[in-house]
């Protein structure tokens, strides 16, 4: 008993081709993955609803130039290790 060998899975993947068809199983392939998108659409959606005004999923983009900060760092205490 135990589990499926890849010689019973080819033969099932065989017969389902020959029952389905290709086309009947691409389309069901495109409609599933459609189907995903659209619930994964749905979902953010739902997250954006819940966010507060002026807040977005997205993150912020920075300038287009870096700033250069000139500064110092001095320590006011060694740490011994």
């Amino acid at each position: 008993m135990g589990s499926f060998s890849i010689w019973h899975w080819l033969v099932v993947l065989a017969i389902v081709l020959v029952i389905f068809g290709t086309k009947k199983l691409r389309n069901l392939g495109g409609d599933l993955g459609s189907a995903i998108r659209n619930f994964k659409t749905a979902m953010k959606e739902e997250e954006d609803k819940g966010k507060p005004e002026g807040t977005s999923a997205e993150p912020r983009k920075l300038d287009e130039q870096p700033r250069i900060v000139d500064a110092e760092v001095t320590a006011k205490e060694q740490r011994k290790a």
